[in-house]
């Protein structure tokens, strides 16, 4: 019996870079864009993440909590570079972005086309110049699992350069704005603008969705691992024709999976988080999906920003002559963003553990500090030793002026 499924979404986030020297501009930018609106936390309509998260990432997370009152009013009344240049000072700012209207009609049933909507858009940028843009899929006029891992099997290397637009032939989206699929990389540069490339980040999506299926496939009778071989292929966004068994053990080993709920699994790898769970526990369809895509998809961009700033900064330790920049951003890092603890919720703080252990956090956080230890010591002591040499000179100097004074007073 094929898998199906009653309710799924997946967040597709592209990481993309601004110049630190433009970042208030590009704030500025996505003031003045129509299609962006900037988000206003507040605590009765946000109480949940307000209170999920400790004051203190709350405060860097989220700083638009502030605004309120008499405080928005403000705000609102200021011209938008005054706008900008507030946001720019914050560590992280939140946008909407709107696409157009749902239209119907694009289901091709005679060929198999899977149809998608895109009900949202998040813009969240930090001021390490870090950015990610979230698109929010939802899959339409199916209930076959298959479909969940095709599509995102395939939406997740749109951007790739190895993309080519057959593959995309029977993925069809369900809105007025994009003419094709294909169209979501001209989407990503309207947003991003002129961002800077780099290296290190990967020019593709990570992926963070959800998926519940029907309590027949799931409950007390039917096992977790009668359909074990279809999550490990959801995790890793593999395709449904993969061949699952024979590759299991190496992709455990890239894998955790935290199962604290009896009918909820949770698959995180370096790109991607998936959940998967079961309709056979009413909270996995009630508040489970609602928990997923807000407390625990800002601690999943919280980590991704973490792991893409420290990866940045290693790469920025090769200058001796950014080292003294280097320390301010790493300190500033360390005192907003970077905590051991962000809630006090036991399944929250478990999430942001193994995210980290995933990513590898505390090595490159640790790899880091002993890096500028060893480089701002040599630095001192380079310093010193000029200090030294510079002292010589003058005493040098000093001598050579008192014997010259010396000798003119004797012939006086």
């Amino acid at each position: 019996m094929e898998l199906s499924f009653k309710y799924q979404y997946t967040y597709f986030l592209h990481p993309y870079i601004i110049e630190e020297d433009k970042y208030e501009r590009y704030i500025l930018k996505l003031i003045k864009d129509k299609k962006a609106t900037l988000r206003i936390f507040e605590k009765e309509k946000d109480l949940d993440i307000y209170s999920y998260f400790s004051p203190i990432i709350r405060d860097n997370l989220f700083p638009t909590f502030e605004l309120r009152d008499e405080k928005l009013k403000a705000f609102k009344m200021m011209k938008p570079e005054k706008q900008a240049k507030e946001l720019a000072l914050h560590s992280c700012v939140c946008f909407e972005y709107l696409l157009g209207e749902t239209v119907d009609g694009k289901y091709d049933k005679e060929n198999g086309g899977v149809l998608f909507n895109i009900p949202k858009i998040d813009i969240i940028c930090f001021n390490t110049g870090i950015c990610f843009i979230s698109i929010k899929t939802t899959i339409e006029n199916s209930e076959k699992f298959s479909d969940i891992l095709n599509f995102n099997y395939k939406f997740k290397e749109i951007h790739s350069e190895f993309a080519d637009l057959k593959q995309y032939e029977n993925i069809n989206i369900q809105t007025d704005s994009l003419e094709n699929v294909k169209k979501v990389t001209d989407l990503l540069k309207e947003v991003s603008g002129s961002s800077k490339n780099e290296k290190w980040i990967e020019n593709k999506f990570y992926t963070y969705s959800y998926t519940c299926i029907p309590s027949e496939y799931w409950n007390d009778r039917n096992e977790f691992e009668s359909f074990e071989n279809e999550f490990l292929k959801y995790v890793n966004t593999f395709p449904s024709n993969y061949i699952t068994d024979l590759n299991k053990k190496s992709e455990e080993q890239n894998l955790s999976i935290i199962s604290k709920l009896k009918y909820a699994r949770t698959g995180i790898t370096k790109s991607n988080c998936n959940i998967l769970c079961s309709t056979v526990d009413m909270y996995n369809y009630t508040k489970l999906p609602y928990e997923y895509e807000t407390v625990y998809y800002f601690t999943y961009i919280l980590r991704l920003h973490q792991k893409l700033f420290l990866r940045h900064i290693n790469t920025e330790f090769r200058s001796y002559e950014k080292i003294l920049k280097i320390r301010k951003k790493f300190i500033d890092f360390t005192k907003t963003l970077w905590a051991k603890e962000i809630t006090t919720d036991d399944t929250g703080s478990l999430y942001y553990k193994i995210l980290g252990a995933t990513f590898e956090l505390d090595d490159q956080f640790e790899e880091i500090r002993k890096k500028y230890e060893i480089i701002y010591k040599d630095l001192d002591i380079e310093k010193n030793n000029r200090n030294y040499t510079l002292m010589v000179m003058l005493l040098i100097v000093s001598l050579i002026l008192n014997t010259f004074t010396i000798i003119a007073y004797m012939f006086m």
